[in-house]
C-alpha cells in the first residue's frame, strides 16, 4: 500500500442519515421533498434549523431553484452553500466539499441532501434537458433516455469480457433478495435469475430488471467535526478516504472503466485499510453492468474478472460480500439525485449499527461510490468513499 500525500479527514464525521420514503408517483415538487429531508434532520440530530450553517443540495427537478434560493424557501441562514450537479456522482462530491469546508471551519455543521419529484412527464422533461450533447447527438437518432447508451456500454463490455446475462443478473437478483427486508424498497416481490432472463429487452442487451425505476424521494445526511457529534450525543461514522475523477480515460473508444480505477489507489491508501478489509460495499447500480465495472475498477478483482467475482461471492445481507444492502436503486428506485445518496446513507446506517432489518452483521467499515453525467458513451463522473463506525 503506498502513503497518500492528501490531507486527512482528521476528526471529520457524518450523521443522522436520513431517507424519505420512495414513492413511485408524486403530485409534490422537488422542494417539498426536500424540505421533508431537512426536516428530519433537524428531528434526528435533536438540532435547530438555525444550527446548520452549510447546505448542499442536488436535484433534477427544482426548476430554475438552486439551493440559493432553498435558503429562504425553509429559513436557513448559513455561511457555506453549494449546488451539486453531477447526478449519480453528487452525494460523493458533495461529501468531498462539505467535509473540507467543516474541516476548514467555514461551517460548523453541513447539511448534505438530494431530493426530486416524479410527476408523470418529470422523467421525459429530465431528459429532454439533460445535457446540449444528448440534444443534439442522441436525440436525433432516435435514442431517449440513457437506456440506449448504456445498452452500447453493456454490449462492449459484456462482448470484451465474456460476460453473459445470467452474469450482470446475479446482481440483480441479489439485491432484489436484500430489498425483501427493507420496508421502504418500492420492488416488494422476490426475483429469480429465470424470472431476470425472461424478462423483455429494452435495448438489447438492456433487459427491465437491468433499469430503475424513476421515482420520488429523498435522501440527507449531515456532516460535522467529532466534538460537535459528540456534544449533541450524536452517533457518527468518520470519514477515512474519498475520490473522485471526472472524464477519465477519454481516450477510450467505449468505456469499460471509471475514473474509480484512476485513483483507486489513492482510495486505500488514504484510509490506510485494504479491500478485504470491508465490511459493506454500497456500489451505484444504475445498470447491473455498471457495478461489475466497480468491483473491477473498485479493486475487488482485476479487469475482465467481474463476471468470475460474482459467480464466486454471496451478494446478500447475509453473504460472504454484503452489497447494496437496501436493495439498491434497482429494487428500491431512483428518485432523481436522491438515488446517488442512496448507498452512502444506507453504508452510514450499516457502520453505525442503525440499519434495522438490512443490518450486517459487525459492520464497521464501508465503502460507498457515484457515478453518472452520461453523454453518448460514457459516464463521466465518478467517486467513492471509506467510512468507519464509532468502534472501527
Amino acid at each position: 500500500m503506498t502513503n497518500s500525500q492528501r490531507t486527512p479527514y482528521d476528526g471529520i464525521v457524518m450523521a443522522a442519515p436520513v431517507t424519505i420514503p420512495y414513492v413511485r408517483y408524486s403530485i409534490e415538487s422537488a422542494q417539498w421533498w426536500i424540505g421533508r429531508a431537512l426536516g428530519a434532520l433537524v428531528a434526528q440530530a435533536g438540532i435547530k434549523a438555525s444550527d446548520i450553517d452549510g447546505l448542499c443540495v442536488s436535484s433534477f427537478t427544482m426548476g430554475t431553484d438552486s439551493g440559493i434560493g432553498l435558503t429562504q424557501h425553509f429559513g436557513l441562514c448559513v455561511r457555506w452553500l453549494d449546488t451539486i450537479p453531477l447526478g449519480g456522482a453528487s452525494a460523493i462530491a458533495g461529501l468531498r466539499k462539505a467535509a473540507r469546508a467543516v474541516q476548514a471551519r467555514d461551517a460548523d455543521i453541513v447539511a448534505c441532501v438530494a431530493g426530486d419529484t416524479n410527476h408523470v412527464d418529470s422523467f421525459r422533461l429530465t431528459l429532454e434537458n439533460f445535457s446540449r450533447f444528448n440534444q443534439d447527438a442522441v436525440y436525433p437518432y432516435g435514442a431517449g433516455g440513457a437506456n440506449a447508451s448504456f445498452a452500447l456500454i453493456a454490449r462492449n463490455y459484456m462482448r470484451t469480457f465474456g460476460v453473459s446475462r445470467e452474469d450482470v443478473g446475479r446482481i440483480a437478483v441479489a439485491q432484489r433478495a436484500n430489498a425483501l427486508r427493507n420496508p421502504h424498497a418500492l420492488m416488494k416481490t422476490p426475483l429469480t435469475l429465470e424470472q431476470y432472463l425472461a424478462a423483455r429487452p429494452i435495448s438489447d442487451p438492456i433487459h427491465l430488471f437491468d433499469c430503475v425505476m424513476p421515482c420520488a424521494g429523498a435522501e440527507a445526511f449531515l456532516v460535522m467535526r467529532e466534538e460537535t457529534a459528540a456534544s449533541l450525543g450524536l452517533p457518527a461514522a468518520r470519514l477515512l478516504s474519498t475520490i473522485e475523477r471526472h472524464n477519465a480515460f477519454a481516450d477510450d473508444p467505449m468505456q469499460v472503466r471509471g475514473g474509480w480505477a484512476m485513483d483507486v489507489g489513492e482510495l486505500y491508501a488514504m484510509a490506510a485499510v485494504n479491500p478485504d478489509d470491508l465490511d459493506i460495499v454500497q456500489t451505484y447500480d444504475d445498470y447491473p453492468v455498471i457495478t461489475m465495472m466497480q468491483f473491477e475498477d473498485l479493486g475487488f478483482c482485476r479487469k475482465g474478472e467481474g463476471a468470475e467475482f460474482v459467480r464466486a461471492h454471496d451478494l446478500t445481507i447475509d453473504g460472504d460480500f454484503p452489497h447494496n444492502t437496501s436493495g439498491g436503486q434497482l429494487s428500491v428506485g431512483q428518485a432523481g439525485a436522491a438515488g446517488a445518496y442512496l448507498g452512502l446513507v444506507e453504508g452510514l446506517r450499516q457502520v453505525l449499527g442503525a440499519a434495522g432489518p438490512t443490518q450486517v452483521r459487525n459492520a464497521r467499515l464501508g465503502l460507498a461510490s457515484g457515478f453518472g453525467m452520461i453523454n453518448y458513451d460514457r459516464g463521466l463522473a465518478s467517486g467513492a468513499a471509506i467510512f468507519a463506525g464509532p468502534s472501527r
